[in-house]
């Protein structure tokens, strides 16, 4: 049977534990700090990310994301094929928050091992069912082609999805990933805001809470709306920055609802901690 590698980029917040068994490899995006130094977002071990956390909640200035380089992708291409792969599906974050996909489809025309690049339309622990799927079709035997045209195929039906809530809304405006909406702008106090991930591939918030039990039932009302019905069977991916207490509740209600056939906790990584910052909480989800 052939062998696939599948790689995602690092805003992908995917559960370590299971890049092993469903043969996952990151390649990172980089952080600028306004001092001009730089640093990989290169870390799934939770310690170091909470003194990451710790960093951010103390800058003074908020560092800016930078994408893989097509040189970056390049020399990943390069030391798969070198461990024998026959093929790589590399799914990244939607091209409307990042160049990583153009990066990355630049980088496959310039080795020779097949490389499907897929606009995951999504972000953070949206993807990493998107990769589970994949990895099911491959060991099934699928090609490559085949999986990625499935995969695409899935994204359609909107199998795939990204809800959360942010505790400071501000992070979120100073990095660019979303506009300052109509009655979002008082939201840079201490209240907490419902995001989702919309069709064209953009975070857009969509609802203002001032508690936690407030701001979940946002989130899981925009959740239904989006094709995720009670009682359907799914994977829910839990993340946070920083605030796993929450998270926990969040499993409990979550629990309640679906039928959940697997669960995986993840931080967020250093990227999207910079942008969604300190207290965000949420899941990714996929329907069976």
């Amino acid at each position: 049977m052939a062998k696939f590698k599948i790689l995602l980029d690092s805003t992908s917040d995917f559960p370590k534990e299971q890049m092993e068994s469903w043969d996952v490899d990151i390649v990172p995006l980089y952080l600028i700090w306004s001092d001009g130094t730089s640093e990989k977002d290169d870390t799934r071990d939770f310690e170091e990310l909470k003194k990451f956390y710790e960093k951010l909640k103390n800058a003074m200035e908020l560092p800016k994301s930078s994408q893989p380089t097509v040189e970056d992708w390049k020399a990943k291409y390069e030391e798969v094929k070198q461990q024998g792969y026959d093929g790589i599906l590399v799914i990244t974050i939607s091209s409307n928050m990042s160049g990583t996909f153009n990066s990355a489809s630049l980088a496959a025309q310039e080795v020779d091992i097949p490389v499907k690049v897929i606009d995951s339309r999504q972000a953070s622990t949206a993807i990493s069912p998107m990769a589970r799927f994949a990895r099911e079709l491959f060991n099934q035997g699928a090609d490559l082609e085949t999986t990625a045209q499935e995969l695409q195929k899935a994204m359609a039906e909107k199998r795939f999805g990204a809800f959360f809530y942010v505790s400071d809304f501000s992070f979120l405006v100073k990095g660019g990933r979303v506009s300052k909406f109509t009655g979002f702008v008082g939201s840079m106090l201490k209240i907490r805001v419902a995001i989702y991930i919309n069709d064209e591939g953009e975070m857009v918030p969509f609802g203002k809470a001032r508690g936690f039990k407030a701001a979940l039932d946002e989130v899981l009302k925009k959740s239904e709306e989006q094709g995720f019905k009670p009682g359907d069977t799914v994977d829910i991916y839990l993340v946070s920055c920083d605030n796993m207490e929450e998270l926990k509740e969040i499993e409990k209600v979550v629990k309640g609802i679906y039928n959940v056939k697997n669960v995986y906790y993840t931080p967020t990584g250093k990227v999207i901690s910079t942008h969604v910052g300190p207290g965000q909480a949420g899941y990714g989800i996929e329907r069976y």
